[in-house]
C-alpha cells in the first residue's frame, strides 16, 4: 500500500489533470475539480465529518456525476440503518437521479443496448476520460439501486428483478475492466480513480461469489455470474495500493473480508496481521472515524482482547452522534463481548438499547434479551424480569420479516425457541451460548481465560441434565445441543480427543431428536474440523459430505453450507498440492 496515500496528486498534477480531459462535466465542474472535491468528501466522511461531506456534494447532484453519486451514497447509507420508507425513497430517487447524470455522459449506442454490441464490436480505446468515469459512477449507483430493491419491495418478483439488475451491474463491471486495460491513459492522472472503481467492484463480486455454497455457484454460473477468490483477493489488493478516491473502499473491503465474513461464515481466521496493519495506517489518517474504532474493536475481539476490544467499540459508537444507527452496530458486538465474559448484567444494558432503538430485527432483539435473562442465576433474577421474559418471548413473532415471500433464518430460529420456551415451562438449555456457537464465537475460545469458564459453565449443564429425570419429549434434543456445545468449546481449546467424543455421541443421538435436527449436521461439521486437524483428511471430507448430501430441511441448513463450502473448497486444494 502507498505511503503517499495522503493525497491525490502533488501540486503540478492539476495541470495534468487538464490537459488529460479539457470537456468539462458541466459548466461549471471540470472532472478533475470533481475528483478532488469527492477526494475531500472522503476524507471528510471517514474524519465523521458527515455534515461537511454532504454539504460538500450535495450543490452540485444535478450536473457532476461524482457529486450526484456521493450524494445518493450519503441517502443510500441513511436508508439502510434506518429501514425507515421515507429513506428508501428518496435513497432510491438520489440514484435514479445519478443515473441519470451519469447517461449525459456516456458513450452513445454501446452499453445497455444490447441490440447495438451484437452488431458493433465496441472499441474501448476509444473512450474519453469522461465516459470511461461515467461508465464505472453508473455501474456503482445501478449496484447500490439493485440492492436498495431489496428492502424498497419485499415480494419474490422484485427480487428477482434486483437479481438481474444485479447481473448487469456485473456485466458493466467488466466492460468497465476492458475500458482499463484497453484505453490509453498515458499521462492521464485520472486513471488510478478509475482503476480503483474497477478493483473494489470486480474484487468483491469475484470474493462474494466465490463464498456461497456450490449449488448455489452451479445456478449464478448459469445466469451469467462467476467468481473466483483468488481474483477477488488479487484485484483488492491493487485496490489498495491505487492512490484514488475509491482505494479505501477496497480496504473496507478487506477488513470486512477478513474480520467478518470470513469469521461468520467459514471455519479459519482472516488474515489478522494484514488487518493489523491496515488499521493502524488508517488510524493515524482517520483518528476519529467510526468505522476504523469499528474495525479496530473488532480485531481486538478476533484476538480475544476482550477488554481493548470493549474500549474501541465504544469510542466507536462515542466519536459521532449525527447516525444513532452506527451506535448500534457497536452495541451488536458489545453485547457479545460481555456474554463471552458471561457478564450478563452488563450485556443486557446493550441488547436493551438494540430492542428499543434499532428496527434491523426486533425478532432476534426480542429472543437475544430474553436469552440474556435466561442465562441469570434463579436467585438474581425477580418476579418483574421472569415476566419480561415471558413477554419478549411472546413477542419474537409479533416482528417476524419476509423478504421475498420468505421468513429469515434467524428470525425462524428464534420463533422455535420462543414456543420451546413456553413449552418447557419458562426454560431453554444454554440459549445465548448457542447463538454464540452459531455466529461463530466459538472461534475466540482459544484465549484460555475465556473458554474456561464457558467450559465449566456448559460442563454443568451436561451434568444437570444427565442427573435429572426425564421431563419433556424435548429432553434429548438438549442434551444433543449441550455435547454440541461442549465439544465444539472442546476443539477450540485444543482437546480434540474430548471434542470427538461428544460429537459422536450427537451423532448417535439422530434417531431420538424431535425437533433440533440441526444438531447432527452441525454436528458432524465440527467432527469433520477435528478430524483434519488430526490429520485424518478422507475422513474428514468424508465427513463434510455426509452433512452436505445427506441432511436437508433443517434450522440454518444456508448457513453450514457456506461453512462447508468454504472448508472442502480449502482441504480439496491442499490434497491436490499434496
Amino acid at each position: 500500500m502507498s505511503a503517499s496515500d495522503n493525497i491525490i496528486y502533488d501540486s503540478d498534477d492539476q495541470d495534468d489533470f487538464q490537459d488529460a480531459e479539457d470537456t468539462p462535466v458541466s459548466e461549471n465542474m471540470p472532472l478533475y475539480q470533481a475528483l478532488e472535491e469527492a477526494k475531500k468528501g472522503v476524507d471528510f466522511f471517514f474524519n465523521n465529518q458527515f455534515v461537511e461531506a454532504k454539504s460538500l456534494m450535495t450543490p452540485y447532484a444535478n450536473i457532476s456525476m461524482y457529486h450526484s453519486l456521493g450524494h445518493s451514497l450519503f441517502l443510500y447509507m441513511e436508508a439502510m440503518l434506518t429501514f425507515e420508507p421515507d429513506a428508501i425513497k428518496e435513497a432510491s430517487r438520489a440514484l435514479k437521479q445519478t443515473m441519470n447524470v451519469c447517461n449525459r455522459y456516456r458513450k452513445k449506442n454501446t452499453f445497455g443496448e444490447s441490440l447495438g454490441k451484437m452488431v458493433k464490436k465496441v472499441n474501448f480505446e476509444l473512450f474519453s476520460s469522461i465516459e470511461a468515469h461515467a461508465e464505472l459512477c453508473h455501474a456503482e449507483s445501478s449496484l447500490l439501486k439493485s440492492l436498495l430493491t431489496f428492502v424498497e419491495d419485499e415480494t419474490l418478483a422484485s427480487f428477482i428483478k434486483a437479481g438481474i439488475k444485479i447481473r448487469s451491474c456485473f456485466n458493466s463491471y467488466k466492460e468497465c475492466y476492458q475500458i482499463l486495460i484497453k484505453k490509453n491513459w498515458e499521462k492521464d492522472p485520472t486513471k488510478e480513480h478509475f482503476e480503483g472503481g474497477v478493483r473494489v467492484g470486480i474484487g468483491v463480486f469475484n470474493l462474494m461469489i466465490s463464498m456461497l455454497p456450490g449449488r448455489v455457484i452451479k445456478l449464478l454460473e448459469f445466469i451469467g455470474f462467476s467468481g473466483s477468490k483468488q481474483k477477488g483477493l488479487q484485484e483488492l489488493y491493487l485496490g489498495c495500493e491505487t492512490r484514488g478516491i475509491r482505494q479505501v473502499l477496497s480496504i473496507m473491503a478487506i477488513l470486512g473480508y477478513n474480520l467478518i465474513a470470513l469469521h461468520v461464515l467459514s471455519h479459519r481466521e482472516g488474515d489478522i496481521k494484514q488487518c493489523t496493519d491496515i488499521i493502524d495506517k488508517r488510524l493515524e489518517k482517520y483518528p476519529k472515524s467510526v468505522w476504523f474504532l469499528f474495525f479496530k474493536g473488532r480485531l481486538e475481539l478476533l484476538k480475544g482482547n476482550l477488554d481493548a476490544s470493549r474500549n474501541w467499540y465504544e469510542k466507536s459508537w462515542k466519536s459521532q452522534n449525527l447516525w444513532p444507527q452506527f451506535h448500534h452496530i457497536c452495541f451488536w458486538e458489545l453485547v457479545w463481548v460481555h456474554c463471552l465474559r458471561l457478564e450478563w448484567r452488563e450485556a443486557l444494558i446493550y441488547s436493551s438499547e438494540l430492542l428499543q432503538h434499532s428496527k434491523w430485527s426486533r425478532t432476534m432483539y426480542s429472543y437475544q434479551k430474553a436469552a440474556i435473562l435466561l442465562m441469570l442465576k434463579e436467585d438474581s433474577i425477580d418476579t418483574v424480569e421472569k415476566e419480561e421474559i415471558d413477554k419478549l418471548m411472546k413477542d419474537v413473532p409479533k416482528y417476524k420479516q419476509r423478504i421475498a415471500g420468505k421468513s429469515l433464518p434467524m428470525e425462524k430460529f428464534a420463533l422455535k425457541k420462543a414456543e420451546r420456551y413456553f413449552y418447557q415451562n419458562g426454560n431453554l438449555i444454554l440459549p445465548v451460548i448457542e447463538l454464540m456457537f452459531l455466529w461463530n464465537l466459538f472461534k475466540i475460545f482459544n484465549n484460555f481465560s475465556i473458554s474456561s469458564k464457558m467450559l465449566k459453565l456448559i460442563e454443568k449443564t451436561v451434568e444437570n441434565l444427565e442427573s435429572n429425570a426425564k421431563t419433556t419429549k424435548y429432553d434429548n434434543d438438549n442434551k444433543a445441543l449441550a455435547l454440541l456445545l461442549q465439544g465444539a468449546c472442546l476443539r477450540h481449546m485444543g482437546s480434540p480427543l474430548l471434542a470427538l467424543n461428544c460429537f459422536e455421541t450427537v451423532i448417535s443421538m439422530n434417531k431420538s431428536l424431535v425437533e433440533d435436527h440441526y444438531i447432527i449436521p452441525y454436528a458432524i461439521v465440527e467432527l469433520a474440523l477435528v478430524e483434519w486437524s488430526n490429520g485424518n483428511r478422507q475422513k474428514a471430507i468424508l465427513a463434510l459430505e455426509d452433512a452436505k448430501k445427506n441432511y436437508t430441511g433443517y434450522s440454518l441448513e444456508s448457513r453450514l453450507h457456506f461453512r462447508i463450502h468454504t472448508a472442502l473448497t480449502e482441504f480439496k486444494t491442499e490434497m491436490k498440492s499434496i
